[in-house]
């Protein structure tokens, strides 16, 4: 028996996390256009700079602001090599932050696949709707996730 596409995009989102440089939270992120993967991103530090795992966090106001989000390594990957991220899906292992929900409304991402409920932000959720953008919580509509 073959693996539902959502759960094939979810595995990969995982494997994706081990990547991870930051010791807090291991994130991994899939960007999936016509059933087909054209970036992922994990959270780690800026190009060249050193890993939290290797070095320590830089913790401000409860976050690690040494790190990229999985989200946001996805995005900019697409835009480094020039693939276009409108009405593509992307598949998270947690719940986006606020400002990973801004990058995915602007990037023309139609529809958010997470596996984990983290932190979920009330604002971001109202960011998601207003903007048209379709949430799913391991096969639950966005009024289960809540």
């Amino acid at each position: 028996m073959r693996k539902p596409w959502d759960a094939y995009f979810i595995d990969m989102a995982k494997m994706v996390s081990t990547r991870a440089t930051c010791d807090r939270l291991a994130v991994g992120a899939v960007i999936v256009r016509e059933k087909r993967t054209i970036a992922s991103g994990y959270n780690g530090s800026v190009a060249g700079d050193v890993h939290c795992h290797d070095v320590g966090c830089i913790v401000v106001d409860g976050h690690c602001i040494r790190t990229i989000h999985a989200e946001s390594n996805a995005i900019l990957q697409c835009a480094k090599f020039g693939v276009s991220t409108e009405g593509a899906h992307i598949y998270v292992t947690h719940f986006p932050c606020l400002q990973c929900t801004k990058q995915i409304i602007q990037a023309g991402i139609t529809k958010v696949i997470f596996e984990e409920p983290y932190r979920m932000d009330p604002y971001a959720l109202e960011l998601f709707t207003q903007a048209g953008v379709a949430l799913q919580h391991l096969g639950q509509t966005k009024e289960n996730c809540v």
